[in-house]
């Protein structure tokens, strides 16, 4: 089990130096330029915090989930794509856990952490 970990940890490093390392920046960018726009429609409906009202209000979760899946779907998949291409020219194989660890940095979470903060600083003003 151990040597799984070994390999997936080495392996998610070198994607930093590998090929189409170009999407380490642009994925997280337009994730994020999502999660700003998002955050933007939530201020001037006077919705609460997103990340935050998922784990606080059950009643929500399930509209909340829908929402910012459909805003950040294409990115994820896109992710899981561009990791599959990147697996298939470096390691001649695909592993899917690793695509989904991918996807998940790259797209959901530069989503997660922006949303809700610019929701709150429009809501301030």
């Amino acid at each position: 089990m151990e040597d799984i970990f070994s390999r997936i940890w080495e392996d998610l490093i070198g994607r930093g130096s590998g090929p189409l390392s170009f999407r380490l920046i642009m994925q997280p960018l337009v994730a994020a330029t999502f999660g700003i726009l998002d955050g933007v429609k939530d201020a001037r409906r006077g919705r609460p915090a997103y990340f935050w009202t998922l784990f606080t209000d059950p009643a929500q979760r399930r509209a909340l989930l829908t929402d910012g899946w459909k805003s950040i779907a294409k990115i994820f998949i896109l992710a899981i794509v561009l990791d599959a291409v990147y697996q298939a020219i470096v390691f001649h194989w695909f592993y899917p856990v690793e695509a989904l660890i991918v996807a998940i940095f790259l797209a959901i979470v530069p989503y997660l952490l922006l949303r809700g903060p610019i929701n709150r600083l429009l809501r301030q003003r």
